[in-house]
C-alpha cells in the first residue's frame, strides 16, 4: 500500500485537557510516522453557551488527577491558581481562532504549536484569548509575532476556526482528543484519551492490515 494514500485527523481541543495528556502520545505517533499526513482539526469545546467560567465545571479538578496518572502530564501551580480562583473564561472559540492564525504561518509545525498552546495554559495559566500569548508562542518557534497577532484578526482565520468545529460535526465526532485515519473516503478510529503511543501504533497496524486485504 502508497502510505501516501492514508492521513491522521487529530479531532482537539486547547481547553480540552484529556487533549494535553494525549500529547504525547500523538507526538511520538507522528514522529514515528512522518510519512503519514497529519491534519489537526479544533474541536470546540467550550463554544456559544458552554463558554463558561472555569468554576461551572467542578468535573475539572478531579479529572485532571486522573490525567496526570494515566498520562503522566503535569498541571503548573499558576493554572491551579486558575482553577481555584475559578472564574477564568473556556473560551475555545478564542482558542481556535489562535490556533488557526499559528497554522497558517507555519503548517508544517501544527502539533508543536497545539503543545505550546497547551503548555500556556496547563502549565503557565495563561489565557488562549491574550494576543499575548500568541506573541510568546510565535517568539518560542522562531516565526514573526507580528504576522500571527495580524492573522488572528483577519477573517479568514476566524472562518477556518468555524470550518475547523463544521468538519468535526460533519466528521460526528463528539469527544475529544479523537484520532482517525483517512484513507479514501473512509475514516477508522484510532482511539483518543489515555492511550499509549504504543497502543496507537498497535490500533493502527490492525487498521492498516484490514484494509490492505
Amino acid at each position: 500500500m502508497n502510505d501516501q494514500e492514508v492521513s491522521f485527523i487529530y479531532v482537539w481541543d486547547a481547553y480540552c485537557g484529556w487533549c494535553y495528556g494525549f500529547s504525547n502520545s500523538i507526538r511520538t505517533l507522528h514522529e514515528i510516522h512522518p510519512e503519514i499526513p497529519l491534519t489537526l482539526v479544533s474541536g470546540g469545546l467550550f463554544v456559544g453557551d458552554r463558554s463558561l467560567p472555569i468554576k461551572d465545571y467542578p468535573h475539572i479538578s478531579e479529572a485532571n488527577q486522573r490525567i496526570s496518572q494515566l498520562t503522566g502530564v503535569e498541571f503548573g501551580e499558576r493554572y491551579e491558581e486558575l482553577l481555584a480562583n475559578g472564574t477564568f473564561l473556556l473560551d475555545s472559540e478564542a482558542a481556535a481562532i489562535g490556533f488557526s492564525a499559528l497554522r497558517s504561518i507555519a503548517p508544517e509545525r501544527v502539533l508543536y504549536l497545539a503543545s505550546s498552546m497547551q503548555k500556556s495554559f496547563y502549565q503557565e495559566g495563561k489565557s488562549l484569548s491574550d494576543e499575548e500569548t500568541y506573541r510568546e508562542i510565535a517568539m518560542a518557534h522562531h516565526l514573526d509575532p507580528d504576522a500571527v497577532i495580524e492573522r488572528l484578526k483577519e477573517k479568514e482565520t476566524i472562518n477556518d476556526a468555524y470550518a475547523d468545529f463544521a468538519k468535526v460535526q460533519q466528521l460526528n465526532v463528539n469527544g475529544y482528543p479523537t484520532l482517525l485515519l483517512k484513507k479514501g473516503d473512509e475514516y477508522f478510529s484510532l482511539g483518543g484519551g489515555a492511550m499509549t503511543a504504543e497502543k496507537l501504533e498497535g490500533r493502527l497496524k490492525e487498521i492498516l492490515e484490514k484494509i490492505d486485504q
